[in-house]
């Protein structure tokens, strides 16, 4: 069992040591003498027993106390009485042993659990602009030199590279956030993404089970579900993947946006489609076949594509 000394000791049973320092009993506080009261070392109620040693025993256990119950704790009375051996290890940290039984005391708990892992990340290198705010899980890996913004929750086994910029008010699950890469504010980041080194994921732009290639842009008020960018891709505002295909067993599809891409505005794109490298799409563009490289498709209200349209007319 696990021991500590707590700020406040009225709530909780105390530790009680034979002569020779061993653990002799432990009593809660509604039976307690005067003199145990007065103990500092308490019980944390975190115990490791042997199953084979503690199902007789309690059996053998009485509501001979105070509060008329049977007590778990009676249990080091009795094994000692046995002849058994039972130990007590003290804990170095009292706030790795609160309870928690209620929603306030969960959050107390939740807060210093956030501390401390902020607190880490700090030590290590990481820039943490308002600790309080920032929510990072523990799992989560960030490098040193990376900044995290106000307001912003990292989940899961989410990685954030050196020189990153993260936020503010971006939430990111199990994503990877390459090197030098901004993304935010009001970003949200779903499983399965990988943002490149140098990519770029703006405001109010949700990705999910996408990569965004080195140096490419989805800046703004954009959803991309199971998408591929290519390097240098700039994807432009209010551009959506359409990849739920509404067939039983049918799998979602998947789009990709080759190298130097540039789309319009309020493009919609019905996966499975692929956009050629150097294409570029007209905006108010719903495309539903794809694009070769180097062309221009669009000009609603159906897809006309112009092949090779962009050949010699553009300077990458």
């Amino acid at each position: 069992m696990l021991a500590f000394e707590p700020d406040d000791p009225r709530a909780y049973g105390r530790i009680v040591r034979a002569p020779d320092g061993s653990l002799d009993a432990i009593v809660e506080a509604a039976d307690a003498t005067p003199e145990q009261l007065q103990l500092r070392e308490v019980n944390s109620s975190i115990y490791v027993f042997s199953g084979s040693k503690l199902w007789p025993v309690i059996d053998r256990l009485r509501p001979q106390n105070a509060q008329g119950e049977l007590y778990l704790t009676d249990v080091v009375r009795l094994l000692r009485e046995d002849g058994e051996n039972v130990g007590v290890a003290t804990a170095s940290d009292p706030g790795d042993l609160d309870g928690v039984n209620n929603r306030v005391e969960l959050a107390d708990a939740g807060a210093k659990l956030r501390d401390r892992v902020n607190r880490e990340h700090m030590l290590a290198g990481v820039t943490i602009v308002d600790p309080q705010s920032t929510w990072i899980e523990p799992d989560v890996e960030i490098e040193a030199d990376s900044t995290i913004h106000p307001f912003t929750v990292l989940r899961g086994k989410t990685r954030v590279l050196t020189g990153a910029e993260v936020g503010p008010h971006v939430v990111a699950v199990d994503a990877e956030i390459g090197r030098g890469v901004t993304v935010g504010p009001f970003c949200y980041l779903r499983p399965g993404t990988v943002l490149a080194a140098g990519a770029k994921a703006g405001t109010f732009v949700e990705l999910k089970n996408t990569r965004v290639g080195e140096g490419a842009k989805v800046p703004h008020l954009s959803y991309l579900g199971d998408a591929d960018v290519g390097e240098g891709a700039n994807v432009a505002a209010g551009n959506i993947t359409a990849n739920f295909p509404h067939q039983p067993g049918r799998p979602k599809g998947r789009t990709t946006f080759g190298k130097n891409v540039r789309t319009g505005i309020h493009n919609g794109f019905q996966a499975p489609v692929e956009i050629g490298d150097d294409a570029w799409i007209a905006g108010g563009t719903y495309i539903t076949e794809d694009v070769p490289p180097e062309s221009l498709a669009g000009f609603p209200p159906r897809q006309i594509t112009k092949e090779g349209y962009l050949r010699g007319k553009r300077d990458n």
